[in-house]
């Protein structure tokens, strides 16, 4: 085991013949020899790479940074009690987790958690508690007068985002209904209200501007464009003491990694990806840190940005608004999915516009690039010093400690990318691959190669040759260790899910359609696609498609509920590759948003996007596309070398920037009045993050348990110290029958609490009488099955064979309910930040008063067998209990399905189910209400027929023979149904 059973010695000389055989190897790539033919520049540029690298190897192996090996100390430190250098760590394994079934390598160059330093920056003894993030009292609301005057502020201006009018109206009602008691509501108005919302003390950046104009050569002409003459305002706060508010937030304090580490596995002893922190980029930032001799000791911070355009009204006026958002590496990728407040707008970037005369020349296109990295660095310039020495900062957990700061990952769209590396639209910003050839292997661009060529190359040469603009310095140009080729985040959202989904394959699909049967039968065929898309089974977080997909405006919501139902909704109507192709992909897609990736699933991924690309070749040799050097196809093939770098891609996608839109940008707009907005913008925002900021406070003072009502009646609510319970539990839901509940767009829920068991009697019956309701006239002797099973569970024989009068007889009471909601672990899915999803299996006669809805379950059949070969697939036909002897039985009333072969699809990689029968009826039977996993969804094989119009999402389940399992209905269905 790596670590934990020995450490491993690696000398200098080693180390360098490693380096040597793999810089060998590259040297001879195919690639490099073509770029390297007649050109002796870039012959003696490797050359002196290389010099570099060895010196480099031959440092850090110096003994100085050696750690000791296990249970020995390191002589030479000295008393860390009476030095300002901590002692050096004596192992750097450890067991991570519950059991010893992981272990991390940290990096032992930095910081230990246990040795933190006190405010001069002196380490302290092991065990030293922190002071208190507070010196106020548990019962100080300041500037709140009570809990009340908080709890309302909150309210009125967080959560229900309140108008200024509709405050005063309220709080004059509140006013009147109080003058009968000689008492006053908590604010006078709603400028007492927002005055008091500024006297927060913590929380708050306060925001402050540059002016920023072209300062080059100007035409000498009379009409010189009046971008030249133009200050373009950017606004930021600085970024330095918002990233020091999120290493002080107690909220992350549980989900925080403070050194580097390398997770592997026990059993295979493979490698783990997950949070930030586990990928080499981090490590590697610590390996030349820790050269520092002031490192020692300290902590490193990844500083994460991410920007992108947003438009907030497509009416009149200037409505379009260029955010800057920051985060740091340390926070988990649990909290940065949750959408919490780790996600921290900084600053709003200038957009220079001009007229059509102008906007597409040159110097106007250098202009806005330069404008962007000029402003990024200029905002992010505070960051230089501690970049370089260390400074103090306070941490959540109420520690001092030293902190290295590090331009880590850019969030950015591949628009947003070409802007930032500097080069040639249709380039791909992370490698020299050639723009018409990105499929071709290439060496990865880096900073140091960039500034050889502009050294040596003419700006011609540099766009044409390398897809290089020469005349553009990239903002990491002023930043120590920071290459912006390197930090290039992968997006899932924008170059997978928009990109390569939405904009190509799809399209690619309409398009063979046209090119193979003509105009008016490619029609009939799309209108047949959509009629399946609009016959999908309802189902927990799917969008469904009333009109199919043919609607203008697409969200990357749109996109991602497309994924999960096109596939079976296309075949029968193109060939078996392009089936083959849109499998891979989704594969491909559900594979890189794991929550823990393995160099085994990174192998599958490997092999995914193999098949891929060869399954694709089928749109080129029927000429539906000319090329597949895309830029967005052609990043897929860097995932792999991402997650390495980076940890699981989800923890970085642009769905979390996208997602923060809507809270930092379009609420904050929409509050305004619209007229010069964003001043307005920039103050709700403060406002907001205050709020914020005192919540937590109050929380971890313990100010918050129970309700306000139950506070100030001395009665607090203690249901959230319920105990945890297990990952997967099933609740009857609480809503009513037949209730008016809009469940077209059902997202599922969130889930941060615990899970319990509850039931809530819907309606009453007689076993007869649901008999009867359900024409299931054998329900009793079912029940009687059930019971024997519960009392008899190591009963050896096959209770098939038992007969009828040896089981129980139960005609009592009965009490039905409607839906039941299961909670399990889905961290892949949108969940809480302890990973735990709710959904809503539905069994309902009349569900919204329309229609009737009996959800599909997948049924733990045999635990010990992995994915489908241990799961059923069943309908739930009723949630019912009933009293037995004085035991609470739980059940379900189900339809089984069958497995239709023992392997899944070869074309869709997905299961095959049909309705199960016994003769000629339905084999139904009753279980047990624990044995339910979670929800299925099922979606028909609607094979190369065209459906009748009549068929719909309310009734397919009853008009098809066989149905795939869509193991692409969400991630955790990617997980399990295998």
């Amino acid at each position: 085991m790596r670590g934990i059973d020995e450490v491993e010695q690696i000398t200098g000389a080693q180390k360098i013949a490693s380096f040597l055989s793999s810089f060998c190897t590259l040297a001879c790539h195919p690639a490099l020899l073509s770029t390297l033919e007649g050109n002796i520049f870039h012959i003696n540029f490797l050359v002196a790479i290389l010099d570099v690298i060895i010196l480099t190897l031959l440092i850090k192996d110096a003994p100085c940074l050696t750690s000791p090996p296990p249970g020995q100390v390191d002589g030479d430190i000295g008393d860390a009690r009476h030095s300002s250098v901590p002692p050096a760590p004596e192992v750097d394994a450890e067991f991570y987790g519950m059991g010893k079934n992981l272990y991390r390598n940290y990096h032992a160059g930095l910081n230990a958690p246990a040795q933190p330093c006190d405010a001069n920056g002196l380490f302290l003894p092991p065990g030293t508690p922190p002071l208190p993030l507070t010196e106020q009292l548990p019962d100080d609301w300041s500037p709140f007068r009570n809990r009340t005057e908080f709890e309302t502020a909150e309210f009125l201006y967080s959560r229900a985002q309140m108008s200024a009018p509709n405050i005063n109206t309220l709080l004059d009602l509140w006013a009147a209904s109080l003058l009968k008691h000689g008492d006053m509501p908590p604010f006078a108005d709603h400028k007492d209200l927002y005055k008091t919302i500024d006297n927060i003390p913590i929380g708050g950046v306060n925001w402050q501007s540059f002016k920023i104009q072209y300062s080059g050569e100007k035409p000498d002409i009379p009409d010189v464009p009046s971008w030249m003459n133009q200050q373009f305002d950017v606004w930021y706060r600085d970024p330095r003491e918002v990233a020091r508010n999120i290493l002080a937030n107690p909220d992350y304090v549980n989900d925080f990694d403070y050194r580097p580490f390398h997770e592997y596995s026990v059993s295979k002893d493979e490698r783990r990806y997950q949070d930030f922190m586990s990928g080499d980029w981090a490590w590697q930032q610590a390996d030349m840190i820790a050269t520092d001799p002031d490192a020692l000791g300290a902590t490193f911070v990844p500083i994460i940005l991410g920007s992108d355009k947003t438009t907030v009204s497509v009416g009149t006026g200037n409505n379009e608004y260029y955010p800057l958002y920051l985060s740091i590496g340390n926070v988990r990728n649990n909290v940065h999915r949750a959408h919490r407040d780790a996600l921290c707008l900084v600053g709003f970037l200038a957009i220079p516009k001009t007229t059509n005369e102008h906007k597409e020349t040159e110097e106007f296109r250098d202009f806005r690039r330069q404008i962007f990295h000029s402003s990024l660095a200029k905002i992010l310039e505070t960051f230089k010093n501690p970049m370089s020495k260390p400074e103090i900062a306070r941490f959540g957990d109420g520690h001092y400690r030293r902190v290295f700061y590090g331009l880590g990952p850019y969030i950015a769209d591949y628009e947003e990318q070409v802007l930032l590396t500097s080069i040639v639209r249709n380039w791909c910003p992370r490698c020299l691959a050639p723009r018409g050839k990105l499929d071709e292997d290439a060496l990865c661009r880096c900073e140091a190669h960039r500034e050889a060529l502009f050294e040596e190359e003419t700006s011609d040469v540099l766009r044409h040759d390398f897809g290089i603009v020469g005349s553009i310095v990239p903002f990491t140009n002023d930043f120590p260790r920071a290459d912006i080729h390197q930090l290039i985040a992968p997006d899932i959202l924008h170059q997978i899910i928009k990109g390569c989904f939405k904009d190509h394959l799809v399209t690619w699909v309409e398009k063979y359609l046209h090119h193979v049967h003509g105009k008016r039968e490619a029609e009939r065929r799309m209108d047949d696609i959509d009629q399946r898309l609009t016959a999908a089974t309802p189902f927990t977080g799917l969008r469904r498609f009333p009109q199919g997909r043919g609607f203008k405006q697409w969200t990357g919501d749109d996109s991602k509920a497309l994924m999960k139902i096109y596939l079976p909704a296309i075949e029968g109507h193109v060939p078996t590759d392009v089936i083959r192709t849109f499998r891979a992909f989704l594969e491909f897609c559900y594979l890189v948003r794991r929550n823990v990736i393995t160099e085994d699933t990174i192998s599958q991924i490997e092999d995914a996007l193999c098949r891929f690309h060869h399954y694709r070749s089928i749109f080129l040799r029927l000429g539906v596309v000319p090329t597949f050097s895309l830029p967005r196809q052609h990043s897929m093939k860097h995932y792999p070398d991402l997650i390495r770098l980076f940890g699981a891609p989800n923890g970085l996608c642009s769905s979390m920037t996208e997602n923060k839109h809507i809270k930092a940008v379009k609420q904050p707009w929409r509050r305004s009045n619209k007229y010069n907005a964003l001043g307005q913008m920039l103050v709700t925002n403060q406002r907001l993050d205050k709020i914020a900021a005192l919540c937590v406070d109050f929380t971890k003072r313990g100010m918050l348990n129970g309700t306000c009502l139950s506070d100030a009646s001395g009665c607090l609510d203690t249901s959230c110290n319920n105990p945890p319970a297990k990952p997967s539990d099933i609740i009857p839901d609480t809503a009513e029958p037949n209730a008016d509940i809009d469940d077209n767009v059902d997202e599922g829920e969130i889930d941060d609490g615990p899970t319990e068991i509850e039931a809530h009697v819907q309606l009453a019956r007689t076993c007869p009488t649901l008999a009867i309701e359900l024409s299931i006239p054998n329900l009793q002797d079912l029940i009687g099955r059930f019971l024997f099973e519960q009392l008899h569970p190591r009963d050896p024989r096959d209770h098939a064979t038992i007969p009828l009068d040896s089981f129980p007889v139960y005609d009592g009471k009965i009490s039905v309910v409607n839906s039941a909601s299961s909670r399990f672990y889905a961290p892949s899915d949108l969940s809480g930040i302890g990973g735990m999803r709710r959904e809503h299996i539905r069994s309902c006669p009349k569900w919204m008063n329309a229609h009737a809805c009996y959800d599909c379950m997948f049924i733990n059949a045999q635990p010990d067998l992995e994915g489908m070969r241990g799961l059923q697939i069943a309908r739930a036909l009723c949630f019912f209990s009933f009293k037995y002897k004085f035991v609470l039985y739980e059940c379900a009333m189900v339809h089984w399905f069958d497995v239709i072969g023992d392997a899944p699809d070869e074309d869709t990689g997905m299961w095959v189910v049909q309705p199960s029968f016994d003769g000629h009826s339905p084999n139904i039977s009753v279980i047990h209400i624990d044995a339910i996993y979670r929800a299925a969804h099922l979606l028909p094989v609607y094979g190369v027929d065209f459906i009748p119009c009549a068929i719909n999402f309310s009734n397919s389940l009853d008009k098809f023979r066989t149905f795939y399992v869509n193991k692409f209905a969400d991630h955790h269905a990617f997980e399990i149904a295998f």
